[in-house]
């Protein structure tokens, strides 16, 4: 089971690729869903105003059932833009990211072929300029018990080197554990059959 994912940790550094005169600005950002994504887009609208097309792709999901992409050409010949982007998501093998290239048109029409290759190679450059890193995907489990059990519940999560993600200790004891997921299973299992412990998994 694969149980992690790759994305990149920040916005890259600006990119430029040039062709006959037309520039192209590339630019790579993380993202969690698609309203981030507009954000990113409405901010280089801004910036670029005097652009000609601000064409994109991005896709989030750290599964391959949860996978949502997007790509869009924004006046460009169909399938010369957005999907060329989207190509070099998917040979990075990135997730959780969208790519902008914003072309300005510099008076020489490029062809499809060129335009493929423009901005393929743009969204190349602003990955190959982005800090990318291989991330676990983990479940959240709460785990709930009494103060005498206090103990035990360290314990355990000592000894299987558990990451706390937060504790709520009133009358009684909540604590939430991220669990990488190939190991959850057995984890829960350690946790369910211990006596006065109650865990459950957290949607």
């Amino acid at each position: 089971m694969k149980d992690t994912y790759k994305t990149i940790t920040k916005a890259s550094k600006e990119v430029l690729f040039k062709d006959r005169n037309s520039k192209f600005f590339g630019y790579a950002f993380p993202i969690k869903n698609e309203e981030e994504a507009n954000v990113h887009l409405e901010e280089l609208k801004s910036k670029h105003h005097k652009a000609r097309h601000w064409c994109y792709a991005w896709q989030t999901g750290k599964e391959e059932q949860d996978v949502y992409y997007r790509a869009n050409d924004d006046g460009e010949p169909s399938n010369s833009a957005g999907m060329p982007i989207y190509g070099q998501i998917q040979s990075f093998e990135v997730t959780n990211v969208l790519i902008v290239v914003v072309r300005y048109f510099g008076g020489v029409k490029l062809g499809v072929g060129g335009l493929i290759n423009a901005y393929k190679s743009t969204a190349q450059m602003a990955l190959e300029n982005s800090n990318i890193v291989e991330r676990t995907i983990d479940e959240v489990f709460e785990v709930h018990f009494d103060y005498p059990e206090m103990n035990i519940v360290m314990r355990l999560i000592k000894e299987n080197n558990l990451n706390i993600i937060e504790q709520k200790l009133e009358l009684d004891c909540k604590i939430y554990l991220s669990v990488r997921k190939k190991e959850a299973e057995a984890i829960f299992d350690k946790f369910d059959s211990t006596y006065k412990v109650g865990i459950k998994k957290v949607e």
